[in-house]
C-alpha cells in the first residue's frame, strides 16, 4: 500500500495589532474599511476587524497577502461619556500623581526611593486637604458664617433666610449654621470616594497574564527602587504587579477620604471649640479639647497610613487591608458627626463676625507644600547624581517641578472658587477690603491671586526667547531642507513652510525649560504671598496703603487684575467643562490631556482620574498571548503615538515564549522623547535597552516634523539591528510630480501608514520572526473550537 499523500497546508497566520494614539480613532479609520466588527471586548475598549476578516483563522487564504489587521480602540477609556468632563476638577490630583513616576533612575538607593515616594504621597494628601478646605471656605465661611451672619447679605439671598442671624431662628446660631453648611463638603468628599471606588472596578481591576511567576517582593511593600543586594530584576513595567495596584489604591483611598472628613470636622468643631475657651462653660471647653485631640490623633494615623506602604510591583498583590480600609473612614465620619453635634450645642451669646476662625489653615497648607516640594527636590537631586543621564529633564528635578505645578493648580482653583463666590455674595464691594457686605475670603487667597500677573509677566521672557529661537532655527533649516530634496526646483515658500514646521516641532524639547521656569517662579512667588499674608494680615491693596504712591498703585492693580484673571480662569474652566459634557468632539480634545496624564497608575493620589493603562495593557497582553498560543502565528503590534507606549508596556508583560513570536513597530512614538526624558526610571535608556534585548525585533519610524514622536536612540546589539529607521521624508515629495500632481501635505504626527516605508518595515519585521505554524485547511478544523465571536461595532 502506497503511503498516504499528506494533506496540503496553508501558510501560517500573521496578525497586525493596531493601537491608535492620542485623540482616539474609529475602527473604520484604523482599518480603512466602513464595514467592521467587534471581535472581542466591550463598548469601552475592544478589538475590531474588517467584516471579511472576522473568521480569518478559519480561512487560511486570508493570510496569503499579508497579515490580517486588527484594531484596538481604547479612546472611550478617556473620552467616553459626558461625565469624563468632570475629571477637569481632578486636574491637580492627576498632576501630583505624575510627579511620583518622574523620579530619576536609581542605583541601589532603596531608602531614598522610599523617601521620594513618601514625599510625593504627602504632597498629594495636602491637595486633598486643600480641596476640602476650599469647599469649606465657600460653604462654611463665606456663606454660613459671613453672609448668613450679616443681615444685609442674607436679605439679598432668600435661600439663606432660615439661616439668617437677623431672624433669630433655631438655625440662626453660628454653630448650627456651620453644621448645616458642613453637609456640602462632606458630600463632596463622599462623592470622591465613590468615584475612586467605582472607576477602580471599571478600569483597573484587570489582571495581566503572567507565565513566569513572581519577581519577589519588597519586605516593606515599597517596590519603587532597587534592593541593595544584587539580584536579576525585570524592568519595572514588566513586573507582575505593576498594572495592578489594588492594595495601595485602597489604602490611599481610605486615608484621603478620612483626611477630607477630618478637615470638615476641624472647620466645624474648631470654631465652636475656640469660642468655648472663653470660659462660658467648662463642660463644653473640655469636650472641645477632647474633640480636637481626637482629630489630631486621627490626622496622625492618616499621615502614618499614607507614609507606611508604597506599591507592591514584583508580585500580583491581591490582599486588602480590610480593617484599615473600613475603620479609618468610619472613624473620621464618627468624629465629623460628633463635631457637628458639638457645634450645634446652644450658645445664645455666640455671634459671627469677621472671617471664620481658622483661616490660618490655608497658610499652613501652602507652607507645608513648599517644604515638601523642597525636600522632594533634595531627594531627587541625590538620586540623579548617583545615576545621571544627559537626557533626563531638569537634572532630575522634573518630579519636584511637576509637584509644584500641582500645588499651584490647586491653589489657583481654590482661590478662584472662593473669589468668585465672594464677589457674588459681596454685591458691589471688593472682597477683602471690608467695604462690602462681607469680609471676604482669607487674606492669603487674595495674595495668591495678586502674584498671577507677576507670574504671567515672567513667562513672557521664555516665551519671547523661544519665539526668536524658533524663527532663527527655521531660517537655518531652509538650506538643509532643500539639500534633502536634491534634483527639485527650489520653491522658497515651500521651503519656508517645511523648515518652519520642523522648527516648531522642536519646541517640544524646550518644555522642561518652561516647566522649570513656571514651577520655580510659582514657588518663589507663593512663598512671598505666604509671607505677605502672614506679616500684614491684610490684602495687598491695604497692606501697601502707607507705601509710596507708585508701590501702592502697583499693589492695588495687581490685586484687582489678579482677582479678575483668577475669576476669568474659573469661568473658562467651568465653560470648558460644560461644553465637554455636552459635546463629544470637545470631550475628545480634553481626552488628549487624559491620554497622557492618566497612563500611569494611581500611586500617589487615589482621587486622580483612573489609569486607563491598567485596563488597556492587560487587554493587549491577553490578546497577544491568547492569539499566538491558539494559532502559533506571528504577530506585529503596531502602535502610533501614545499607542506605542501602550504597546511597549503590553509587550513587557508577555511571558518570554510569547515575546519571541511578537514584533514591535512604533511610529510617531514619544517613548524616548517624552517618556524617556520625563520618566527615566521607567522609560530611560536602561529599560528601553532591556526591551530591545528581550524583543525578537523592533523598528521605530519618526519624522523631523513630528512634535511628539522621535527616535528611541537604541543602537544595534549583536544580531539585532538599530531600532530607529532614518528620519522619514515629510512631505514625501517636495514639488509636483507625475505620481503626485498636487502638493503633498506636511503630515507631522499623523498618517505614518501612508508612507511606503511603513508597509516595507512591517514586512521585514514579520520575516524576522520565527516561522509560523501552518494553519490546517478548513477540512482539518471541523472539530476545532471557535476562534472569535463577531459582533457589530455599530
Amino acid at each position: 500500500m502506497s503511503p498516504a499523500t499528506p494533506e496540503p497546508t496553508s501558510p501560517g497566520a500573521a496578525l497586525e495589532l493596531l493601537v491608535h494614539g492620542v485623540g482616539g480613532a474609529t475602527p473604520q479609520d484604523m482599518l480603512d474599511d466602513p464595514r467592521t466588527v467587534r471581535v472581542t471586548g466591550d463598548r469601552t475598549a475592544a478589538m475590531h476587524r474588517r467584516a471579511d476578516d472576522r473568521d480569518a483563522e478559519r480561512q487560511p487564504e486570508r493570510f496569503l497577502n499579508g497579515p490580517v489587521p486588527e484594531a484596538y480602540c481604547w479612546s472611550n477609556l478617556t473620552s467616553g461619556n459626558g461625565s469624563r468632563a468632570l475629571w477637569l476638577l481632578l486636574l491637580p490630583f492627576m498632576v501630583a500623581n505624575l510627579a511620583h513616576w518622574m523620579r530619576p533612575p536609581t542605583d541601589g538607593q532603596a531608602p531614598s526611593v522610599r523617601l521620594y515616594g513618601v514625599l510625593v504621597r504627602l504632597v498629594a494628601l495636602s491637595l486633598t486637604v486643600l480641596f476640602t478646605a476650599a469647599v469649606c471656605e465657600v460653604a462654611l465661611d463665606l456663606t454660613a458664617w459671613q453672609c448668613a451672619g450679616a443681615a444685609a447679605c442674607a436679605e439679598q439671598r432668600s435661600w439663606l433666610g432660615f439661616l439668617s442671624a437677623a431672624r433669630d431662628g433655631w438655625w440662626a446660631q453660628p454653630g448650627r449654621r456651620l453644621t448645616v453648611a458642613a453637609l456640602l463638603p462632606a458630600a463632596l468628599v463622599g462623592l470622591l470616594w465613590y468615584l475612586s471606588n467605582r472607576t477602580w472596578s471599571a478600569y483597573e481591576a484587570q489582571r495581566p497574564p503572567r507565565g513566569e511567576g513572581n519577581d519577589g517582593d519588597s519586605p516593606r511593600g515599597e517596590d519603587d527602587g532597587d534592593r541593595t543586594t544584587p539580584r536579576p530584576q525585570r524592568p519595572a513595567l514588566g513586573r507582575p504587579g505593576f498594572w495592578y495596584g489594588r492594595r495601595l489604591v485602597a489604602r490611599l483611598r481610605a486615608a484621603h477620604t478620612a483626611a477630607g472628613f477630618l478637615t470638615v470636622a476641624a472647620a466645624v468643631g474648631g470654631a465652636a471649640a475656640r469660642y468655648d475657651r472663653g470660659g462660658q462653660s467648662a463642660v463644653r471647653e473640655t469636650l472641645g479639647w477632647a474633640l480636637e485631640a481626637a482629630m489630631v490623633l486621627a490626622g496622625a494615623v492618616v499621615t502614618w497610613v499614607v507614609c507606611r506602604r508604597g506599591r507592591s510591583e514584583r508580585r500580583l498583590d491581591n490582599r486588602l487591608d480590610r480593617t484599615l480600609v473600613t475603620c479609618l473612614p468610619a472613624a473620621a465620619i464618627t468624629l465629623l458627626v460628633l463635631a457637628m453635634l458639638y457645634a450645634a450645642w446652644s450658645r445664645p451669646g455666640w455671634h459671627s463676625t469677621g472671617t471664620l476662625p481658622g483661616d490660618v489653615a490655608f497658610r499652613v497648607i501652602a507652607l507645608a507644600q513648599g517644604v515638601l516640594v523642597l525636600a522632594l527636590a533634595v531627594v531627587a537631586l541625590r538620586l540623579h547624581r548617583r545615576a545621571p543621564h544627559r537626557r533626563t529633564v531638569l537634572h532630575g528635578l522634573g518630579g519636584p517641578a511637576v509637584a509644584m505645578l500641582a500645588c499651584a493648580l490647586g491653589g489657583v482653583m481654590a482661590g478662584g472658587v472662593a473669589q468668585r463666590v465672594a464677589d457674588w455674595l459681596d454685591g458691589p464691594g471688593t472682597p477683602g477690603t471690608g467695604e462690602g457686605l462681607i469680609q471676604g475670603p482669607p487674606v492669603l487667597l487674595s495674595w495668591q491671586a495678586s502674584v498671577i500677573p507677576v507670574l504671567l509677566l515672567l513667562l513672557l521672557v521664555p516665551a519671547l526667547a523661544l519665539g526668536v529661537r524658533t524663527a532663527l532655527a527655521a531660517r537655518r533649516l531652509e538650506p538643509v531642507v532643500e539639500a534633502e530634496y536634491t534634483g527639485e526646483q527650489p520653491d522658497p515658500v515651500r521651503t519656508r513652510s517645511i523648515a518652519a514646521t520642523r522648527a516648531r516641532a522642536a519646541l517640544t524639547d524646550a518644555a522642561p525649560v518652561v516647566v522649570g521656569t513656571v514651577s520655580g517662579a510659582a514657588l518663589l512667588l507663593g512663598a512671598g504671598a505666604v509671607a505677605g499674608a502672614w506679616v500684614s494680615g491684610e490684602v495687598p491693596g491695604k497692606a501697601f496703603s502707607d507705601s509710596h504712591p507708585f508701590v501702592q498703585s502697583v499693589a492695588e492693580s495687581a490685586q484687582a487684575l489678579g482677582s479678575w484673571l483668577i475669576g476669568l480662569g474659573f469661568i473658562l474652566f467651568v465653560t470648558w467643562g460644560r461644553r465637554a459634557y455636552k459635546d463629544a468632539s470637545a470631550r475628545r480634545t480634553i481626552g488628549i490631556l487624559w491620554d497622557v496624564g492618566t497612563f500611569w497608575p494611581r500611586a500617589a493620589h487615589p482621587f486622580a482620574p483612573p489609569c486607563y493603562a491598567e485596563r488597556a495593557v492587560p487587554d493587549l497582553a491577553w490578546r497577544m498571548s491568547s492569539w499566538t498560543g491558539r494559532t502559533g502565528g506571528r504577530l506585529v503590534i503596531s502602535g502610533h503615538s501614545q499607542g506605542s507606549v501602550l504597546a511597549a508596556a503590553a509587550v513587557w508583560q508577555l511571558p518570554e515564549g510569547t515575546r519571541r513570536r511578537v514584533a514591535l513597530l512604533t511610529y510617531g512614538s514619544p517613548l524616548e522623547r517624552l517618556y524617556g526624558r520625563w520618566f527615566p526610571a521607567y522609560f530611560g535608556p536602561g529599560p528601553l535597552g532591556a526591551l530591545h534585548r528581550e524583543l525578537h525585533c523592533w523598528r521605530n519610524l519618526w519624522r523631523r516634523t513630528d512634535p511628539i514622536g522621535g527616535p528611541v536612540n537604541l543602537p544595534a546589539e549583536g544580531d539585532k539591528p538599530e531600532v530607529d529607521h532614518r528620519a522619514l521624508r515629510d512631505p514625501v515629495v517636495y514639488g509636483r510630480t507625475d505620481d503626485h500632481p498636487l502638493p503633498e501635505p506636511v503630515l507631522g504626527h499623523s498618517d505614518y501608514q501612508a508612507d511606503p516605508v511603513f508597509a516595507k518595515e512591517r514586512t521585514v519585521l514579520l520575516d524576522r520572526l520565527p516561522p509560523a505554524l501552518p494553519l490546517p485547511l478548513p477540512t482539518q478544523r471541523a472539530d476545532a473550537s471557535q476562534g472569535s465571536s463577531g459582533r457589530s461595532s455599530g
